[in-house]
C-alpha cells in the first residue's frame, strides 16, 4: 500500500472516530445559541467545537413548577455523555409527528411541512398539505388512545408532544419502551402573542432551518410591534374611551374569563381594546359568576370569540337573554373561525399561533378600522 492511500485510511478513520465521539459532560454546552426574547419556556445552548447542540424545556403545561426536560440534538454522529438520561433526537429531522397542530404550522411556516408523517386529530387540521396527503400520512389518535403500533410504524425521529395537566406518564413510557425519542413543545403556555410564535426556534433547531427562523420571527415581530405602536399613537390622541370587549360565551353555565396576563387580553391590549380581567393573578382562564358576565355582555362594544356558535341566530339559540344585548343588535359580535373545518377545527390556534401579527391585524380592523381596515383573515363578523 502506498503512502497516499495510508493517509487517506488514517485521515477517515480519524475523523471517524471525532464524529462520533461522545460528550464528556452537558456541562460543555453552556454557550447561548439562542436566547428567547418573548417565550419563557425553552433555551438553546452549544459547546465549541461542537455540532450538536441542547434543548431545555421549561413546565411545558399550565401549573407546572419545576419540570425540566434537557434534550440533545445530536449532529454528525455526536452522542451525548454515556451518563444521559434523557431524550437524544438526530438533526436535521425528517419524520415527525406532531401531537398538536400548531406545530404543524410551525413546521409549514419553515418548509417543511413534508416532514410531518403523523398527527393527532386529522379532521380538526387546516393545514392544506396535511388534509392533501391524508394517503401517507396517519393519524395517531389522542391522549390514552394513542395508536402506538402505528406510530412505531411510521418510524418518527421525534415525537413532539402536548403536555395539558401533567407529564404523560403512560405516553412517554411506552415512548421510551419503543425506542421513539419524544420532547415536549410549551407554546400554548406561553402569554405573550410572539412568545407563542417564537417556539418556532425549536422546529427550527430540529430541522437546521435557524436562519430561515431568525429571519421569519424577525418580520413577524417587527409587523407585530410596528402596529401595535400604531395604535398606541392613535389612542394617544383620542379623548374617549377605548371599545368595551367581551370574550367568550358560557360553558354549562360556566363563564370563563382570560386573567389580565393571558393571550387574548394582552392581544386585545395591543389591538386598542379593553375586556375584563378576573382579579386572580396567573394565565389559566378564570370562570365568572354568570349575572356578572351577562352584565359585561350587556356593557360591551365588541364581542369576540363565541365558541360553537357561528351565527347571530346560533348565539340567541344558545341564551335568549343574548338578544336584547346592545353589542348583540348591532351585530358586532365576530368569531375566530373564519378558516374553519369541517369538523369545527380553527386555524386560529394551528397558523394563528405562528403569526400573532396577522392576528393582531385582524383586531385592529375589528376594533379601530379608523386605523387600518382590511378583510380579517381568522375572524368573521356574525350574521
Amino acid at each position: 500500500m502506498n503512502i497516499s492511500k495510508r493517509i487517506i485510511i488514517l485521515s477517515s478513520i480519524v475523523l471517524a472516530a471525532c464524529a462520533n465521539r461522545s460528550t464528556a459532560s452537558l456541562d460543555e454546552f453552556s454557550e447561548v445559541k439562542y436566547e428567547p426574547q418573548y417565550a419563557s419556556g425553552f433555551m438553546i445552548t452549544e459547546a465549541d467545537n461542537r455540532q450538536s447542540s441542547v434543548i431545555e424545556i421549561t413546565n411545558p403545561w399550565q401549573g407546572a413548577e419545576d419540570y425540566r426536560q434537557t434534550v440533545f440534538i445530536s449532529r454528525n454522529g455526536e452522542m451525548p455523555p454515556a451518563t444521559f438520561g434523557g431524550q437524544t433526537v438526530k438533526a436535521p429531522v425528517e419524520r415527525v409527528v406532531c401531537l398538536s397542530s400548531s406545530y404543524i404550522a410551525m413546521f409549514d411556516a419553515l418548509g417543511k411541512v413534508e416532514n410531518v408523517v403523523g398527527v393527532s386529530g386529522m379532521d380538526f387540521i387546516s393545514n392544506e398539505y396535511v388534509t392533501a396527503h391524508r394517503d401517507r400520512i396517519g393519524d395517531v389518535g389522542y391522549d390514552s388512545n394513542i395508536d402506538f403500533e402505528m406510530m412505531l410504524a411510521m418510524r418518527p425521529d421525534v415525537v413532539l408532544l402536548y403536555g395539558i395537566a401533567g407529564e404523560e406518564t403512560r405516553l412517554t413510557s411506552k415512548l421510551v419502551e419503543l425506542r421513539i425519542p419524544y420532547m415536549y413543545m410549551g407554546d400554548y403556555v406561553e402569554n405573550s402573542p410572539l412568545g407563542k410564535a417564537e417556539w418556532i426556534h425549536v422546529v427550527a433547531e430540529l430541522t437546521d432551518r435557524c436562519e430561515e427562523a431568525d429571519s421569519l420571527f424577525g418580520r413577524i415581530t417587527d409587523d407585530y410591534e410596528k402596529l401595535a405602536e400604531k395604535v398606541r399613537t392613535h389612542l394617544s390622541g383620542l379623548h374617549g374611551k377605548m371599545p368595551q370587549v367581551m370574550l367568550n360565551t358560557p360553558y354549562r353555565d360556566i363563564w370563563f374569563m382570560p386573567s389580565a396576563e393571558s393571550y387574548m387580553a394582552r392581544l386585545i391590549r395591543d389591538a386598542g381594546g379593553e375586556t375584563y380581567t378576573p382579579a386572580e393573578k396567573g394565565s389559566a382562564s378564570i370562570p365568572v359568576d354568570l349575572e356578572k358576565a351577562y352584565l359585561l355582555a350587556s356593557e360591551a362594544d365588541v364581542w369576540l370569540n363565541t365558541g360553537a356558535s357561528n351565527t347571530l341566530s346560533e348565539l340567541k339559540a344558545q341564551n335568549p337573554r343574548f338578544a336584547q344585548m346592545p353589542v348583540v343588535r348591532n351585530r358586532r359580535v365576530y368569531n375566530c373561525n373564519r378558516r374553519r373545518t369541517p369538523a369545527g377545527g380553527s386555524d386560529f390556534w394551528e397558523s394563528g399561533i405562528v403569526h400573532p401579527d396577522i392576528v393582531l391585524r385582524d383586531l385592529v380592523t375589528i376594533l379601530h378600522p379608523e386605523i387600518i381596515e382590511c378583510e380579517p383573515y381568522y375572524y368573521e363578523q356574525l350574521q
